[in-house]
């Protein structure tokens, strides 16, 4: 599998890390809602198609990335950096008046 890195180009998967789901929204550090924590850990959800994810370019630029694969069929699509995936998020929530 192939990995096109914004940086360095198209790469292979064993210089990148997989970092994690990126659709989901983790709960505010100082929180103390023991379910908000325990349903961000251990409660998946089991995606079937297009997933983003968070991958690090570890084995070249150390970029973090969103990528967007099929669990189907591994086909990568969409690449961009963490930060402006955190970014739009960040403005979604404040638009919806949703605490970070």
């Amino acid at each position: 599998m192939l990995i096109t890195c914004p940086y360095c180009g198209p790469r292979d998967l064993a210089e990148f890390t997989y970092q994690g789901d990126a659709n989901r929204v983790r709960p505010d550090p100082a929180s103390t809602d023991q379910q908000a924590w325990h349903d961000y850990v251990y409660q998946r959800v089991n995606t079937v198609g297009d997933h983003k994810e968070y991958w690090q370019h570890s084995g070249g630029c150390r970029s973090h990335l969103v990528v967007v694969r099929s669990t189907l069929t591994h086909v990568i699509s969409p690449i961009g950096f963490a930060r402006e995936h955190e970014e739009r998020k960040s403005a979604v929530r404040h638009k919806s008046g949703e605490k970070a």
